[in-house]
């Protein structure tokens, strides 16, 4: 049989790549993307293979995040982080990986430069030494001081026992900032974080006993000043009070398409006389993202007794399919059973116009209540994580409190 030439061609191209496909090297590698010249964000990643397959693995603090879409062409290593809709595009050259870390939620400024090296695992490429603790415990934090955009928050510190590796979080009104880690030089201290969705770079200095000339920057579309107090009595809005029902006689009601495109509604049979909690979220936010992992594990645990769930899913795009996408991307990622619902809407200001029932929506997730009855009793705005520790827990047995009250 006569094979044509582009037959052999094309296979000798599929040879050829086979042949010289390069493999990420095996091991822990530092990782930056570039703010500007001068100014870098690191983190660090692991490289490991699974059945002759790589796998990366991001390391924030205790978070550990699995990289497995990764495609690897000659040169060329590309992967997508899970469940957000961003990726990397590089070369290995050698054993490092140079190019472009690319956030498609955003039109502009979405593409920063990226460098990773293997074999240094420092985040932060200071020598560590036994530490003076100074940074330990929880601040009382302005974002924007002296401006109209101003904001308070908590911060909370930890210090590895005796060295200068530090980890952290900010908790706001709207969520907390996730897993921090970094160090303390000399008198100021360097946090980082990048989740795939948050690209965070914190830098503050300590002097006479407060934190002072901070700056925060959020990948290369954003950056601003913060200053914190030693305040270990501050506290935030209490999260059930910032949003308020305008009737609590009122049942509530909704209908948007699943990702099988049928159309759900509270008053389908499957929710009548249930406890039902509503989630507005979104699978671009990463505190969303930490509340569906915990409501998923809830869901199993309550909904033999009665409890359900749904999620309205206000994304990036108002496009059913490409949102139903990354919608069932989330889903599988963090095995969720129950709905989540494409509203093809996005926004907060378009979700309190579709609750109409609330006075606003200020954040992503919020988390509405309901009895049996459908009427509201609680809505939460925000989400303390696991990266706040204590308040986590705190969250977690509150929440459960109320749903065991709900399902009475």
């Amino acid at each position: 049989m006569r094979i044509s030439k582009f037959t052999y061609t094309f296979f000798l191209l599929l040879i050829s790549v086979s042949v010289f496909s390069k493999k990420l090297k095996e091991g822990t590698y530092r990782a930056v993307l570039f703010i500007n010249e001068t100014t870098k964000l690191p983190f660090n990643f692991d490289v490991k293979y699974e059945k002759k397959k790589p796998r990366i693995i991001i390391r924030n603090a205790d978070e550990k995040i699995v990289v497995d879409e990764i495609t690897i062409k000659g040169d060329s290593v590309n992967f997508k982080m899970p469940v957000f809709d961003t990726e990397f595009r590089t070369k290995l050259i050698g054993d490092t990986l140079q190019g472009v870390w690319i956030n498609h939620y955003r039109t502009s400024n979405n593409i920063m430069r990226f460098k990773a090296v293997f074999g240094e695992s420092r985040r932060f490429l200071f020598s560590s030494a036994q530490s003076n603790p100074v940074f330990e415990g929880k601040w009382e934090t302005i974002f924007s001081p002296n401006t109209n955009d101003s904001s308070k928050a908590i911060a909370v510190f930890h210090h590895q026992e005796q060295t200068d590796f530090v980890t952290g979080t900010f908790l706001t009104e709207t969520g907390d900032y996730r897993y921090l880690e970094g160090m303390k030089h000399e008198n100021k201290l360097y946090l980082s974080c990048f989740d795939g969705s948050h690209a965070y770079l914190f830098v503050v200095e300590y002097q006479n006993g407060e934190l002072v000339n901070g700056k925060f920057y959020s990948g290369i579309h954003w950056q601003e000043n913060w200053t914190a107090k030693r305040n270990d009595n501050f506290k935030l809005a209490n999260a059930e009070e910032i949003t308020l029902v305008k009737n609590k006689n009122e049942a509530l009601n909704f209908s948007f398409l699943n990702t099988e495109g049928k159309p759900i509604s509270l008053n389908d049979q499957r929710y009548q006389n249930k406890a039902v909690i509503v989630q507005i979220m979104g699978s671009w936010c990463p505190n969303c993202m930490d509340e569906s992992r915990y409501f998923a594990e809830v869901y199993r645990q309550y909904k033999n007794q009665g409890l359900e769930i749904i999620a309205l899913a206000f994304e990036k795009t108002t496009d059913f399919e490409k949102a139903k996408t990354q919608v069932q991307r989330m889903k599988k990622r963090l095995n969720v059973e129950y709905e989540v619902l494409i509203t093809q809407q996005t926004g907060k200001q378009q979700a309190s116009e579709t609750l109409s029932l609330l006075n606003n929506i200020s954040a992503f997730p919020t988390a509405i209540f309901l009895n049996k009855q459908h009427l509201i009793t609680t809505v939460h705005t925000g989400f303390s994580g696991p990266a706040t520790g204590n308040e986590y827990e705190l969250f977690k047995q509150h929440t459960e409190t109320l749903i065991k009250n709900l399902l009475k």
